[in-house]
Order: C-alpha cells, then sequence, then structure tokens
C-alpha cells in the first residue's frame, strides 16, 4: 500500500514558490532583456498570480536583482600567465553552459543600468587582472581582456555568431590563448 506524501510545510511551500518565480524570472529576462519582462508574464510563467511576485519581491528591480545574482569565480593568480589560464578556464566553462542569471544580466545590460552595473561588478572582481599585469597600462589591458571575454559569451549565447555558436569551446580558447596572454604580459613598464 502507498504510504500519503507528507505535505510540505508552508515555509517550504513558500521558498519552492520564490524558486519557482526565480527560475521564471530569469529565463524571461535572459530571452526578452529587462524593459521587455514584465510582472505579469512572469507571474504566468511560474504559474503563480502577479500579487505573490510582488508579495515576494516587491519590484521588478529587486527581482531582477534576485534573478540575477551569481557567484563570480575569483581570479587568484598572481602572474599574468596564471591569470591569463585562470580566465580562460572561466570563459571556457561559460561557453559550455552560461548561467541564465549571467544572461539575464548580459541581455539587459545595454537597456537596463542595474544590469550594467552588475555586469561590470561582476566583471571586476573576476577580473582583478591588474594586479598581476604590470605596466603602466595594466588597467586599461585589464578592461580589454574583460570587454573580449564577455563579447565572446554574448557571440554565442546571446548573438549566437553561426561559427561561434556551433565551435569547441576547447577551440575558442585555444584561439583566445595568445591574445590573452599576449595582453596580461606587459612590454612596458613605469
Amino acid at each position: 500500500m502507498n504510504e500519503p506524501t507528507p505535505r510540505s510545510s508552508r515555509a517550504q511551500q513558500r521558498i519552492d514558490t520564490q524558486e519557482r518565480i526565480l527560475s521564471a524570472a530569469g529565463r524571461l529576462f535572459a530571452a526578452l532583456g529587462y524593459d521587455r519582462t514584465t510582472i505579469r508574464a512572469v507571474a504566468a510563467a511560474a504559474e503563480v498570480d502577479a500579487g505573490l511576485v510582488m508579495h515576494y519581491f516587491g519590484s521588478k528591480e529587486r527581482l531582477f536583482a534576485e534573478a540575477t545574482r551569481t557567484e563570480t569565480p575569483l581570479v587568484t593568480g598572481e602572474t599574468p600567465e596564471e591569470v591569463a589560464e585562470q580566465l580562460l578556464g572561466i570563459l571556457r566553462q561559460s561557453l559550455i553552459e552560461e548561467p541564465i542569471a549571467s544572461l539575464a544580466a548580459l541581455r539587459s545590460m545595454l537597456t537596463h543600468p542595474d544590469a550594467a552595473a552588475e555586469v561590470g561588478n561582476a566583471h571586476a572582481e573576476r577580473v582583478k587582472v591588474s594586479k598581476a599585469i604590470p605596466g603602466v597600462d595594466g588597467n586599461l589591458r585589464a578592461a580589454v581582456v574583460s570587454a573580449i571575454l564577455i563579447g565572446v559569451v554574448l557571440g554565442r549565447h546571446l548573438v549566437k555568431l553561426d561559427e561561434l555558436a556551433d565551435a569547441d569551446p576547447d577551440e575558442i580558447v585555444e584561439l583566445l590563448r595568445p591574445a590573452v596572454l599576449s595582453l596580461t604580459k606587459a612590454d612596458r613598464t613605469e
């Protein structure tokens, strides 16, 4: 005889509902961007009432912030070569499967200031590269490396450039390795 499944506690139901809303919001923000995603659309995708979305998150801005929160891998290398290899490893993983939260922020960054700030902050944290890049232009070269990595991820996952979308992540990393290494090594000093 089948035993009845114990009912979830109200607290667990709340957590499950919030997770369902965040998942739906992440997918919609990634597909449509911030401006075109509505609370009603998120509620419909999560199969809840729009009022419940507002009850849990209070505003579209807060929902966006929660749906795009990610754990940013830190770059801990001390030499330019170590930093370059760590960045290429992070890029490789992003090319295999970019998290929905990151895609939502990337899709929205051109039209929503908070998304742009989030992407910038995430890469600033990740790319503490300038400390490992010698030379007077280390900060600029770190920013160029960051822009390249963002561009490659955008091109693969959101723009879906034909060759880039279908390419093996390892092949892309190998193509970028000389450029990233050259940008992390300085020829000029202070």
